[in-house]
Parts: structure tokens; sequence; C-alpha cells
């Protein structure tokens, strides 16, 4: 008897579905408002006079390129404005004006849109 109980347990639990997620916008989710998710440039390895920068001078770069875009901000009667720039867009940004995060391993920026400064 002891015996039909397990299997009839174990049956049970197979018959459950996983439970299901929501779906993502894209593989990183979307940034929120005004947002952009940025993978930054790999700064320069060698001067343009042949010096060669070790790890602890490397400035942050200031460049990327746009991997995800927030839908936009909200005006002041409520309507959404969408954003100037568009994934795949290299652009520039403010040396302080970004956040870092990692995703999956990979370290990404997310910029307000303010914080653009030039589009390439």
């Amino acid at each position: 008897m002891k015996k039909k109980q397990k299997k009839s347990a174990t049956k049970s639990e197979s018959k459950k579905a996983p439970a299901k997620k929501p779906a993502k916008k894209g593989a990183l989710g979307q940034p929120y408002g005004d947002r952009v998710l940025v993978k930054p440039a790999a700064p320069e390895e060698v001067t343009s006079f042949g010096l060669i920068i070790p790890d602890a001078a490397k400035e942050k770069p200031e460049q990327g390129t746009v991997v995800a875009i927030g839908p936009g901000k909200k005006n002041d009667e409520g309507r959404v404005v969408p954003l100037s720039v568009k994934v795949g867009d290299r652009i520039m940004f403010s040396k302080y004006g970004y956040e870092e995060i990692k995703i999956n391993g990979t370290e990404y920026y997310l910029i307000k849109e303010d914080s653009i400064t030039y589009l390439f």
C-alpha cells in the first residue's frame, strides 16, 4: 500500500505545470521613463603616442551604444513624449550622469535622456 501512495504522489507532482513568468520587452527588459540602457565603449588601451595605459589609470568611457530605451517622459498634459535616440545609436554622455548596473554579468550604464550630450 505504501508503494502505491508514493507512486500516486509523484504522478500528481509531474502533472503540475511550471509557473509562467511575465514576458519581458527584449532580452534585457525595458528601462523606465526617459532612461536609456547603454553598453559602454571599451576604453583605449594605447595612447596616440604609443604609451600603454594601465588598468588603474583608465577612466570610465563617456560613450557607448544604446541597447534599450524606455517609453519616454510624460509632459505636463500627461502624454508620453518618445525619446530622440533609438536602439543601436552611438552616444556620448556626461561624465557623472549615469548609474552603473550589471545584467547577466555584463556592465551597462543607465542614463537619463537629459545626460546624453552627443549623437554619433
